[in-house]
């Protein structure tokens, strides 16, 4: 029997597939999808089964499922999309008798009030009156949704958002990524949820962490959620997901995307990796590029 890891053409699908592969899965028992297989020509050389999966095309799901007994079913980034996406690949997973799904949802999901919770929080509740065992790990902001402001941040000297003092337990793709793994290959997981972040951090401390790793001022820069939105646009994203970065940290002031719970590092048996080290090794990569 299988086990199928959705959007292993993103970010943390293929973290999932190499963990997995670390950790002694044979290849032949992963089978990594996404809308594009071509992303995925580097696993197939290497033994991964590989097939087409697109939420939105209910009808590629029953043969990429096929076979299967445990999915990891990474959410999809599509606002507004997300919950009949989840649903077609629930469903699907059903219908091929996979016997376990694990899903990535958002930290609080049956609490927050940000927008991005509404989908997560409705795609629990799908999974857990399905009948199937599942698995859900809330997972904390990304440390990379900072990191990767690398530039902007260094460009500017300041770190801009909305969140005023609220503080966040983002953790590292990799440690989220070591947690599903874990879950994937270990007993004793059906039915719960865990809330998963790491060692939580203000704006302005995060700031105050960029300033000493780039021997630089870094200020924090609070702003109003419509401000902050428009900037957001201005600098190019999509209106809609500006909108959703914007009101996340709406969410973040209200404590929505903060956990005091060590699930995180209990999943993957070590520390996780901190703010500090993660600004660390985005410097260090934007040094050697």
């Amino acid at each position: 029997m299988s086990t199928v890891i959705t959007g292993a053409s993103g970010h943390l699908g293929r973290l999932v597939v190499d963990q997995l592969l670390a950790a002694g899965t044979p290849p032949e028992q992963v089978v990594a999808t996404g809308r594009d297989t071509g992303k995925l020509a580097g696993l197939a050389r290497i033994g991964v089964t590989v097939r087409r999966a697109d939420f939105a095309d209910p009808g590629s799901l029953d043969e990429a499922f096929a076979g299967a007994d445990t999915m990891l079913l990474v959410s999809t980034t599509t606002v507004g999309e997300r919950f009949d996406h989840a649903r077609n690949a629930i469903d699907a997973a059903r219908r091929a008798g996979v016997s376990r799904i694990v899903y990535t949802s958002i930290l609080n999901a049956s609490t927050a009030r940000m927008t991005l919770a509404d989908e997560h929080r409705r795609t629990e509740e799908y999974l857990r009156a399905g009948g199937s065992g599942f698995v859900i790990l809330r997972n904390g902001w990304y440390l990379e949704n900072y990191t990767d402001q690398l530039p902007m941040i260094t460009q500017y000297h300041a770190l801009l958002g909305s969140a005023h003092d609220g503080r966040v337990s983002a953790a590292a793709r990799r440690d989220l990524a070591a947690a599903a793994a874990a879950v994937l290959t270990q007993d004793g997981h059906l039915g719960a949820t865990y809330e998963l972040g790491g060692a939580p951090f203000t704006l302005a401390e995060l700031a105050a962490t960029f300033s000493e790793v780039l021997g630089t001022h870094i200020g924090y820069r609070d702003m109003p959620v419509a401000d902050y939105t428009a900037t957001l646009t201005g600098a190019g994203l999509p209106p809609e997901m500006a909108a959703a970065v914007a009101d996340a940290d709406a969410g973040l002031a209200r404590g929505e995307l903060f956990t005091d719970r060590d699930d995180l590092v209990k999943l993957i048996g070590r520390p996780a990796t901190t703010a500090h080290e993660a600004v660390q090794t985005a410097a260090a990569a934007v040094s050697a590029s």
